[in-house]
């Protein structure tokens, strides 16, 4: 009798268990169906941890750079995604599909793909925005969040933008205020201005690439420019008036910010951004810019490491 008292209570316990916990996640590739098409993601890691999702930046990126973060895999898996029109996802050229809604559709369907009951979020550039919405819609099982090199404001990153150019030697500053005055961007010399400015507070080393990078994912610059625009410091798409920073108010799990050193996100601004979320914490990478993963990943990797493994003390 008390044996059978007993297996009751272990049936119980992992009921309760199997319906607070993520099913096993599996090392593996594939596909979702969304609205306009199909996206794709990857699992990488098949530890017992709590799982976390990544989302990519641009709009219009691509996961690649997300392959260095694979370290962190170790323990527990990391999941990437191509957001639809980019990537390995099917790409398009519907503008009824760049909305950010439609961004946070895609995300639902893959959290509901992969059955994901808890799990964290890690969102970088507009990845950050990306999250944010997404979180704002579909709290429910989002154990932490982490912002990296976040966007969730165009007029805060418009400012930061003319502060960062203000550094750059005159003729680079006249070369871009020329483009602006006349609304022409398709010039050699606004190009190079472009280039200037993403070797100070972009990719500020020689990156060699990550050796999974092997297989095409274009980046999708039709979306870029409809959304965004012409250049990371000038703002013309769909984004030109959006702001949500006030929504970071309304976090309640554990947050990280985390920025480079030299990034276009640059850290007096991420650390407002942090000083308006409860428990959240903040961390800059040195020697870094914007592709803080590419440029200082094992101090990267580390930040996020720590910050995973306080949380789940």
């Amino acid at each position: 009798m008390n044996h059978l008292k007993n297996l009751t209570l272990l049936s119980v316990f992992l009921l309760c268990i199997s319906c607070q916990s993520n099913p096993s996640l599996q090392a593996e590739e594939g596909y979702v169906e969304v609205e306009g098409g199909k996206i794709w993601y990857k699992v990488i890691g098949e530890g017992d941890q709590v799982p976390l999702l990544l989302m990519h930046g641009g709009p219009g990126g691509t996961h690649c750079y997300f392959y260095e973060l694979t370290p962190l895999s170790e323990n527990r898996p990391i999941i990437l995604f191509d957001q639809l029109g980019s990537g390995r996802s099917d790409h398009h050229t519907d503008t009824a599909l760049l909305k950010v809604d439609k961004f946070v559709e895609q995300v639902r369907e893959l959290k509901s793909h992969l059955n994901l009951k808890e799990y964290y979020l890690l969102g970088h550039s507009w990845g950050a925005a990306l999250e944010l919405e997404y979180y704002q819609k579909y709290p429910e099982g989002v154990k932490g969040i982490i912002f990296s090199s976040p966007y969730v404001s165009t007029p805060v990153w418009a400012a930061d933008a003319d502060t960062l150019i203000s550094s750059l030697p005159d003729s680079v500053q006249s070369l871009i205020a020329q483009a602006e005055e006349s609304g022409n961007y398709n010039t050699k010399e606004y190009k190079y201005a472009d280039s200037i400015y993403w070797a100070n507070f972009g990719l500020r080393t020689d990156y060699g690439g990550h050796e999974w990078d092997t297989i095409p994912a274009p980046s999708n610059k039709f979306i870029y420019n409809n959304m965004w625009g012409p250049s990371e410091f000038t703002a013309t798409g769909i984004l030109k008036s959006y702001d949500n920073k006030e929504a970071l108010k309304e976090v309640k799990v554990p947050v990280l910010f985390v920025t480079g050193e030299y990034d276009e996100a640059r850290p007096q601004t991420v650390k407002h951004f942090q000083s308006l979320v409860p428990n959240s914490e903040f961390k800059v990478i040195e020697g870094a810019g914007h592709a803080t993963m590419k440029d200082n990943s094992s101090q990267y990797n580390q930040a996020i490491h720590q910050f995973l493994q306080e949380v789940e003390k």
